[in-house]
């Protein structure tokens, strides 16, 4: 899902494969779940009766509290089965406060809204899901398998989890 018609091009170039391997692309605005859920597209490729999992992957902060990201994340779970997954990554200014700062100004300077949010704000994204282990942690730290991430909390700035909605 997209609203920038560049990445619906390139997409649609690259929409192939085999029946079991069915992709498609929502040209929609993340700020309208209703659209998102109705989209033809999307009820052609996706069986919400089953579980799927739905990726938020830095995407989040560039919705300001005015959009009501809660209510944007709740409204597009509130479609899925049980068994479904969310997965998000949002920046935060927890780990390292003024490189966040800094970046979000860059960021506002070339007329795109980005915000951080703290953990709990994080956390709330989560509420009623079962979260999955490592649970809430820096991007870098989610690796189920245990490895040592290469990179430091305070250079990824980034929270990241996987829920399960039960």
């Amino acid at each position: 899902m997209d609203n920038d018609p560049i990445v619906l091009s390139h997409a649609r170039a690259l929409l192939t494969g085999t029946p079991e391997g069915r992709t498609a692309y929502v040209d929609a605005d993340l700020k309208d779940p209703q659209a998102i859920l109705s989209a033809s597209e999307l009820l052609e490729t996706l069986n919400l009766e089953r579980p799927v999992a739905l990726s938020l992957v830095a995407v989040l902060h560039f919705l300001s509290d005015d959009d009501d990201p809660y209510g944007i994340v709740e409204t597009l779970l509130d479609a899925l089965s049980l068994g479904s997954f969310l997965v998000i990554s949002h920046v935060t200014a927890d780990l390292e406060p003024q490189m966040m700062t800094d970046a979000l100004n860059v960021y506002r300077q070339s007329g795109v809204y980005a915000q951080t949010r703290t953990r709990d704000e994080f956390a709330r994204f989560f509420t009623g899901l079962e979260l999955l282990d490592p649970g809430i942690v820096a991007s870098n730290q989610w690796r189920p398998q245990g490895e040592s991430p290469s990179w430091l909390d305070s250079q990824v700035n980034c929270w990241a989890a996987v829920g399960r909605k039960v």
